[in-house]
């Protein structure tokens, strides 16, 4: 059950909205404690929020997903963030057997093929392993910023995770793409080098690809479907 009301929600979330993510994140961990976690893909948004909410709480959880396909360069910026904070980044993978049927049905890559299969795989690799990172949590954190792409539009820094029943808190919500990066440099925070060859927002290596200057920052990603369908179902 959501610790949270809607009314509560929505109080909370209009309380903050132009209050600092250090300010939430200290509200955040007092009123969740230990049943909140970090869901991070390693980006740039996600180190912001790791180096941030770290800096607060040392021994906060923190999980990803590994689903089996991500780029080389995301495994090193993992290495170099659990030796940098000296804490484990949690690992969900995929089922097996499901990852065996779909292949075996579909081949590896099936995402190419249609929305269908792709939102397949992102369900298979993603989604599932996501529902048991979040059992038992009462609230998770993720790195979702509002200019990131038209399906994030109206992204909250607080909200009703109805999908899980628990609390969405998005502390990064109100930030530009500069200020990510202004936080990086600042505080030296380790990021992933495929920002640096034009990769601004990066997932599993067969559904992402490097943009060009005049692209949007999600071009990149599942290039070969129209924006407003560009999501795996992490985030509805």
């Amino acid at each position: 059950m959501m610790i949270l009301s809607q009314e509560e929600i929505t109080r909370v979330a209009y309380e903050y909205e132009n209050r600092s993510a250090e300010e939430l994140l200290t509200w955040c961990l007092k009123q969740f404690e230990d049943k909140m976690s970090l869901a991070t893909s390693f980006g740039a948004e996600d180190m912001a929020l790791t180096d941030i909410l770290l800096r607060i709480r040392p021994d906060a959880h923190i999980f990803t997903l590994d689903t089996g396909r991500l780029p080389e360069e995301t495994y090193r910026v993992w290495q170099q963030t659990e030796e940098k904070y000296a804490t484990r980044v949690q690992p969900f993978f995929p089922d097996t057997k499901a990852v065996e049927e779909m292949v075996r049905e579909q081949g590896p890559n099936l995402m190419y093929r249609s929305v269908e299969l792709r939102r397949r795989c992102c369900h298979v690799r993603k989604v599932e392993p996501l529902n048991r990172a979040l059992a038992g949590r009462q609230a998770w954190l993720t790195g979702l910023r509002r200019e990131q792409a038209v399906t994030r539009g109206g992204v909250g820094k607080i909200e009703c995770d109805t999908t899980h029943d628990i609390v969405k808190i998005n502390p990064l919500a109100d930030w530009t793409e500069k200020m990510v990066w202004d936080y990086l440099r600042e505080h030296q925070v380790p990021y992933n080098e495929l920002h640096d060859r034009s990769y601004p927002s990066i997932g599993c290596a067969p559904c992402t690809r490097a943009i060009k200057a005049t692209e949007d920052v999600r071009a990149g990603r599942w290039w070969w479907e129209s924006p407003e369908k560009k999501e795996c179902g992490l985030h509805k």
